[in-house]
């Protein structure tokens, strides 16, 4: 299996090499590079696949708190009622709602990034500022990567949330859970309810992941590569100790920890309003709530205990929700940087 995969990237390797990838470009001389997007995907689908446990974990004790109270004993409740069967529901629309979401997110932020950096640098020249464009050209990047990939994840994610809270959706697979979908509310619902809520998860979700990571990366071949004085004897003895291959995965995996960590702080309130937005049930009435009433009725919840403990309910789940997120993206990023070098791509932040 493993070599397999392996055979099949490095033919993918020879396809969109990079004269392929020129051959792509648009009129604006941007480069639009295949690898990225296949990247993205795989190492998507692999880290959400392997994590679907926790997710459903997570998603029961969002979406009935009063049952599942913590980590632990809500996955002990599950298997004892459910079976163990019971926590990969969801497993398909998570493969391909996220292999597709994950090619979308990595390849647009990768090829927004240059075109937004050389946007602010041509808005530096006319203002007459000196200095580095900053971090807002991958802010911009994040935003709109994360916002594409919204569209694609809404009726993914409504299904996925559907198998692993509602009843009648026991046993079902993603095409028919889609189409059950589309019976209930219509098509264009289904394909649009819950873009706010799942905006307000992925924007900030992206750009926690996306610019930290790349920030994190770059500032650690920066103390490598163009080592300070005061950093120029640690540099040495780390370059002269380990190799060349080891260092950059070390480097690959300190910044996807960091860079999961603000992901996950970063968009936990979005990731709540998201499972009450889909999660069913009671008539059925949350799938026809906007991002604001949905915002609302979380916060009423415990209103009446103060605005701090009102605003404890947006961080419901957030013990279960760091153990997925973080081994989510921590082996999601680690695994991009690895399947990028094997199509012949740079480690982030080495160039």
């Amino acid at each position: 299996m493993a070599r397999g995969f392996l055979r099949l990237l490095l033919a993918i390797a020879t396809v969109a090499s990079p004269a392929s990838a020129a051959s792509a470009s648009g009129a604006a001389g941007v480069v639009i590079d295949p690898r990225f997007f296949i990247a993205g995907g795989t190492c998507a689908a692999i880290s959400h696949g392997i994590t679907t446990p926790i997710d459903v974990v997570k998603t029961r004790m969002q979406s009935n708190p009063e049952k599942y109270k913590s980590l632990l004993p809500a996955t002990a409740l599950i298997i004892k009622e459910e079976g163990a069967q019971a926590l990969t529901k969801g497993l398909v629309p998570t493969l391909v709602g996220y292999g597709i979401e994950g090619a979308l997110k990595f390849g647009i932020y990768e090829v927004s990034k240059p075109m937004a950096v050389l946007a602010f640098q041509k808005l530096n020249n006319k203002l007459n500022r000196s200095g580095g464009t900053g971090p807002l050209p991958f802010l911009l990047a994040s935003i709109m990567a994360g916002a594409v990939a919204s569209l694609v994840l809404v009726p993914m994610e409504s299904t996925r949330i559907r198998m692993v809270t509602d009843a009648s959706f026991e046993g079902i697979g993603l095409l028919r859970g889609l189409g059950k979908l589309v019976e209930e509310a219509g098509l264009v619902q289904t394909l649009t309810v819950g873009l706010g809520a799942m905006l307000a998860k992925q924007v900030p979700y992206t750009f926690g992941k996306q610019v930290s990571f790349d920030v994190v990366a770059k500032f650690l071949y920066g103390i490598l590569n163009n080592p300070s004085q005061s950093t120029a004897n640690l540099a040495e003895t780390i370059s002269k100790s380990f190799s060349p291959e080891f260092i950059k995965w070390t480097v690959s995996v300190l910044s996807a920890m960091i860079a999961s960590v603000m992901a996950c702080l970063m968009s936990q309130p979005g990731d709540v309003i998201l499972t009450e937005t889909y999660k069913g049930g009671e008539g059925d009435d949350t799938k026809k709530r906007g991002l604001a009433e949905v915002s609302s009725s979380i916060f009423a919840r415990n209103s009446e205990d103060g605005v701090a403990l009102a605003l404890t309910g947006f961080f419901t789940g957030l013990q279960a929700r760091f153990v997925h997120v973080g081994m989510i993206i921590t082996s999601q990023l680690v695994i991009y940087d690895l399947v990028k070098q094997l199509l012949g791509l740079p480690a982030t932040g080495s160039h």
